[in-house]
């Protein structure tokens, strides 16, 4: 039987490797579901380890590591592995080589991860129970999420797994700690666009017009109003218009206006009511003003919510892997993760990483150009996974 001890000691005698891995992808980031060479090198990983995979949705890759008696349990293990277009500020050896690209989200950790958890797993196959199917999965910046696409092209059978797990470094907590919460964890997250068109014309006479600014400026106050006095407050909302685009000089009204925005929130039928009282709203203050609208409401991620008893298990074993005092309660988020997908699916724990350290200023938040790890948690990430892997009884 492997012991905590026993996985450590194995998992820093990788620690070079799982750098060396880390490097490579975080100077090579790809865009969401362009990500060819990083599924190319994922690909060659699990090839020198002997470890079977096949591609799928795309830059997918789905894997299989069988320990004794494979039929005893499946448990899936998920990275994505896709970056974000933002130019790296950071002055590291690894720093991003493609322009405008960087792993800013920490899904090179991810999958350094979850790769490093693979070789572990394949090594000490005789010692554990079941079977292990890896999921790197493409696409989770970016709708419709890669979790869909690989969920449609059949990565939850044959075998089914009994629950799925995955991580997401957390830059606010110190390297050497998790983070756990049972239910909601994250929010669905629903992209909006409003088009508004009308008369255009001089701006001295708008009688003559449909002034498409004032009503888009309508429009978007009165749409808080959806969330003030329609959602039950006990239920976490938020819709904000985040781009209004419409006009080039001073004294023409135009024919059009352009909004962008997000909708989120953590109940799934308040989320489906939000939508039509969003549309009438925007129809109808247009149509009362003279205008029309055109709205498109990009249906996005679900909600994530964490499974209790599978949470609760996790628990145990991150508790029995880095002790008690290593283990925190995870915050709710409006933010969202195409994990979510996969937890309507079958019971699932999405936990986090701490990857923050003071004292060598990695304290930068996801989705800036400073953001980076301390490189420690590489070792804990891989363990924690392997441990998981083998011990969770599903």
């Amino acid at each position: 039987m492997v012991l905590p001890e026993k996985l450590k000691k194995i998992t820093k005698e990788y620690s070079p490797l799982l750098m060396s891995i880390r490097h490579y992808l975080h100077a090579h980031p790809e865009l969401s579901f362009k990500e060819f060479e990083t599924s190319r090198y994922i690909g060659e990983q699990l090839s020198n380890w002997n470890i079977s995979f096949k591609k799928i949705a795309g830059t997918g890759i789905e894997g299989i590591i069988e320990g004794k008696n494979p039929s005893y349990k499946t448990i899936a293990l998920r990275a994505d592995i896709d970056a974000l277009p933002i130019t790296e500020e950071n002055n590291v050896e690894y720093k991003s080589q493609n322009k405008g690209i960087m792993h800013a989200c920490g899904h090179d950790v991810h999958t350094t991860c979850l790769l490093g958890a693979a070789k572990i797993l394949k090594d000490l196959q005789d010692e554990w129970q079941g079977t292990v199917k890896l999921i790197f999965q493409p696409g989770e910046e970016k709708n419709p999420g890669g979790a869909s696409l690989m969920i449609k092209d059949g990565v939850l059978e044959n075998p089914k797994p009994e629950a799925i797990v995955a991580m997401h470094v957390h830059p606010g907590l110190e390297a050497g700690k998790l983070s756990f919460r049972k239910g909601l964890i994250m929010a669905s997250a629903d992209e909006i666009y409003i088009t508004i068109k009308g008369k255009g014309g001089h701006a001295a006479a708008p009688h003559l017009t449909a002034d498409t600014i004032l009503i888009a400026s309508q429009i978007i106050v009165s749409l808080q109003q959806i969330i003030s006095r329609n959602n039950n407050p006990f239920t976490p909302s938020v819709l904000s218009i985040c781009s209004i685009n419409g006009g080039n000089t001073t004294n023409v009204i135009p024919a059009e206006v352009k909004l962008m925005g997000t909708f989120r929130t953590m109940d799934e039928n308040w989320r489906y009511k939000a939508h039509n009282l969003i549309e009438k709203q925007v129809k109808n203050i247009a149509e009362a003003m003279g205008a029309e609208a055109e709205i498109k409401i990009d249906v996005g991620y679900p909600a994530v919510y964490n499974n209790e008893q599978i949470t609760d298990e996790t628990v145990l074993l991150a508790k029995e892997y880095f002790g008690d005092n290593n283990i925190e309660e995870t915050e709710l988020r409006m933010g969202a993760e195409d994990f979510g997908f996969y937890a309507q699916q079958l019971p699932a724990c999405f936990f986090r990483l701490g990857v923050r350290n003071e004292q060598e200023g990695i304290v930068y938040n996801v989705h800036t150009a400073r953001f980076n790890i301390d490189e420690n948690a590489l070792e804990y990430g891989a363990g924690i996974m392997a441990w998981i892997g083998m011990k969770l009884k599903a």
